[in-house]
């Protein structure tokens, strides 16, 4: 019964109990893509079940993570696709605070979601906030809440994803020359203004666009164009 509730697991030549980094990455990967696909229906299609389905799930299991995450429905699908690689052990006390975060961003919107439906775009950026942050983990290895877990423990962190918390030069492979920084950022620039133009600018085609153009603007921007829509209808009538 005492094995229930040992928070990670013990490995030869660690200090701390560990978890596989690994597993945790392929869990978010699969809550990430569940998760947009249930976004992307919804508001393509207006199909809700299958977001009140997920949001429930993604509560549930880190519920459980943060409780006991060898019995997490995620990381369990997780281990079935890296079971044949190579562990990669990280502390279990950063991680379950990272979930901790995870959770209590999954409350809210459990409640605002699932029990009291009533969708607006603040609401559904916690969702996104939530996606944001399973892709960082899933597809870089970036754990911000094990970021955040340093804050607060005064005794250096060890064992990090990546070994990000550990002091190493870095390896010429991994720096930036000025032109590649320049090269960098002046794509992050690029990317950020067409994102931002074709929301903004470029004129909707799909119920996708629109649903999401609608939702990013200010109140007196929504008034306008549902006037501005119904004047439309009323002249072609």
């Amino acid at each position: 019964m005492s094995s229930f509730f040992q928070y990670g697991e013990k490995v030869d030549g660690y200090d701390v109990l560990v978890l596989n980094e690994r597993e945790a990455r392929a869990g978010a990967g699969i809550l990430f893509a569940i998760g947009l696909l249930s976004l992307v229906n919804a508001v393509a299609l207006g199909h809700v079940i299958v977001t009140k389905t997920f949001i429930s799930f993604f509560t549930l299991d880190f519920l459980i993570r943060v409780i006991q995450p060898r019995y997490s429905p995620s990381l369990l699908l997780g281990r079935i696709f890296v079971q044949n690689q190579r562990p990669e052990y990280v502390g279990a006390t950063q991680k379950r605070f990272a979930w901790g975060i995870g959770l209590l961003l999954a409350i809210p919107m459990f409640y605002l979601l699932v029990i009291d439906f009533q969708p607006n775009p603040i609401k559904v950026l916690v969702c996104i906030i939530c996606l944001i942050l399973l892709f960082l983990e899933s597809a870089f290895s970036i754990c911000l809440g094990c970021k955040l877990f340093e804050l607060f423990k005064k005794d250096p962190v060890t064992h990090c994803p990546g070994g990000v918390c550990e002091v190493r030069p870095k390896e010429p492979v991994q720096k930036f020359n000025k032109v590649q920084k320049i090269i960098a950022v002046i794509t992050i620039l690029a990317f950020s203004f067409g994102l931002y133009s074709y929301f903004t600018k470029v004129d909707s085609k799909t119920f996708l666009a629109k649903k999401v153009k609608l939702m990013m603007m200010s109140d007196e921007e929504r008034e306008a164009y549902e006037e501005a829509k119904l004047q439309r209808e009323f002249d072609e009538f």
